[in-house]
Parts: C-alpha cells; structure tokens; sequence
C-alpha cells in the first residue's frame, strides 16, 4: 500500500558472504584437531618403527651383496652402484668344503631335518596332550599345567651337561636324532600349554553334538577339534620350527666334532669366529640363516591369523 512505510531490514538477517561462511566452517572443534593430529602422528610412528626394523636386515643383505673392496673404501654407502653388487658371496657360503666354500647349503638341509624333525614329534605329544588337559577330568588337572611352565624355570645351560654326558654314554652324541630329542623335551611343555588354552576356546557343545550323533572321542577330536584348532597348532608349529632352526648351544655341545652334520647356525658361529673370513661373506651366511624363517612367517600368515571357529556355534 502506498501509505505504509518500508522499514530498513535487519543488517543481522542479511546473508552471509562465501567468504564469511568459509572462515566461520574452518573454525575446527577439539576432536577434530585430536584426530588429525593423532592420524599424521601414527603413521610418522609406523614409518619410524619400521625403519628401526627393517634397515638393520636391509643393511645385512646390503653388504652380503657388495664387493669386498667397494666396502672397505665406503663402508657407510647405504645406496651402492650396481657394479658394485656380485654374487660370490653366496656362492661360497653355499658351497661345498670340496669345492672352497663354507658347506652352507649342507647345513641348512641338517637344518631343516632336525626342526622338520623336532616339529613333527612336538606336535605327536603335544595335541593329545593338550586336548586331554582341556578337555578330560583327571586328579591333578590343574597341577598339570603349573608342572609344563616349570620346565622354563630352569635355564638350558643347567641341562646341557647331563645330557651331554647320558647321550655321549649312549652312543648318540653327534647323531640329528639326539638333537631332535633335546629340541622336543624343550619345546613340548609349552606346546601343551599353549594348545591347551586354544583348546578350551573350542565350544564345548560342538563336540557334545557330535557325541550325541554317535561320533567316539578319537572322531570329535580327528574331525571336529583339530581342523578348529588349526591355527594354533600352525602357530605352535611355527613356533617350534623357530626355536630349533635357530637353537645353537645343544648344537654346539652334540655336533662341534662332526662337521658334515652341522646346522647353519653352528656354521654362522663358525664364520664370526674365524678372521680369515670376510664380513660380506659372513653377512651372506646370516641373510641364508635368517631368510628361510621370515618366508614361511610371512607364506603363512593367513593361516596363523585366520579365526577359522568363527561361526561355527550360533545362538
């Protein structure tokens, strides 16, 4: 209408610029500055983390690889030229004594005989142990658990002359089969004990269906318990297969006087003691050591880490 005055509009009503909007939206509350601040953190952690880890391994193989005069002139190269890089190294740890070399490639299948060895017998004793343990009522049970763990508190070093001693009496000393004797009293108790804890995890009422279908003890477990149980018993495997690649002292005290059934890490030992032997040569020795363990950790790491008893009980 004509006669109605037109009032001036609130300015605070009046839309806001972009400009405005942008600098009101970029205000960021605390738990968005937490967040990003503790995002960029944890990455710049891992990458820490994993250069402390991997450039110790990554400088050992580094050097197993360069020319020994190259090293000597710069030994602090991180990044050597490609001509600098040969392969001699491992061809005289691999090779046999006969032929110059260090006989590695012997002592890596003594190696693998006495952890294959050690592994199969551990996990013979060590499943029906654990499964009894978890599963049957017996008078003891609990006690037999404390008794496992007490094997650890008495260090190696207090069994290595009574054992030396009974399998030199014997006629076994510096026989594989001795050394996988030792290794399995070694690793069996704590084998029972970690098995039997995955073992309690396994619901008890799947077996008890099956026993009610007419299934016997010996079928659960074969059929039902173990194939459950295989990530654990893939990781005690693991587990062993470490301890007795690795293990040095019984190696040491039962085979030092026959050389062509060393293991590798006797052989290692051997090369770190000798001042003859250059440190290109001796860091190829640790890479043929080391290398075997971190491939199968890693081939097998879907199956250490797969929950397989996931889903087997609803309700």
């Amino acid at each position: 209408m004509a006669g109605v005055a037109t009032l001036p509009a609130d300015s605070s009503a009046a839309p806001q610029s972009p400009a405005g909007r942008t600098r009101r939206g970029r205000r960021w509350s605390r738990t968005t500055v937490e967040e990003r601040v503790l995002g960029v953190l944890r990455w710049v952690v891992i990458a820490g983390l994993m250069v402390f880890t991997l450039f110790p391994f990554y400088y050992m193989v580094l050097l197993s690889f360069r020319d020994l005069g190259s090293l000597l002139q710069e030994p602090e190269r991180v990044w050597p030229a490609v001509s600098e890089l040969t392969t001699s190294t491992y061809r005289n740890v691999l090779a046999s004594t006969g032929s110059g070399g260090q006989g590695f490639l012997r002592f890596m299948g003594n190696s693998g005989l006495i952890a294959l060895g050690t592994v199969a017998v551990t996990l013979a004793f060590a499943i029906p142990g654990a499964y009894a343990v978890a599963r049957l009522q017996f008078p003891g049970r609990r006690q037999v658990s404390v008794l496992f763990l007490s094997v650890y508190l008495f260090p190696s070093i207090l069994l290595a002359v009574p054992l030396f001693v009974f399998f030199t009496r014997i006629g076994l000393r510096g026989s594989l089969a001795a050394l996988v004797l030792v290794y399995v009293s070694q690793t069996v108790a704590v084998s029972i004990y970690m098995l039997r804890n995955y073992f309690q995890t396994v619901p008890a009422s799947i077996e008890e269906a099956a026993a009610v279908d007419g299934a016997g003890r010996a079928t659960v477990m074969l059929r039902i318990t173990l194939p459950l149980a295989m990530p654990s018993i893939l990781a005690n495997a693991l587990f062993v297969l470490m301890i007795a690649w690795n293990e040095f002292l019984f190696a040491l005290l039962f085979l030092v006087e026959n050389r062509p059934r060393w293991t590798v890490s006797l052989g290692l030992s051997q090369l770190a003691g000798s001042i003859e032997i250059p440190t290109t040569v001796l860091m190829a020795g640790s890479v043929v050591l080391t290398l075997p363990i971190v491939v199968l950790f890693f081939a097998s790491e879907r199956l250490l880490t797969g929950g397989l008893t996931a889903g087997a009980e609803k309700g």
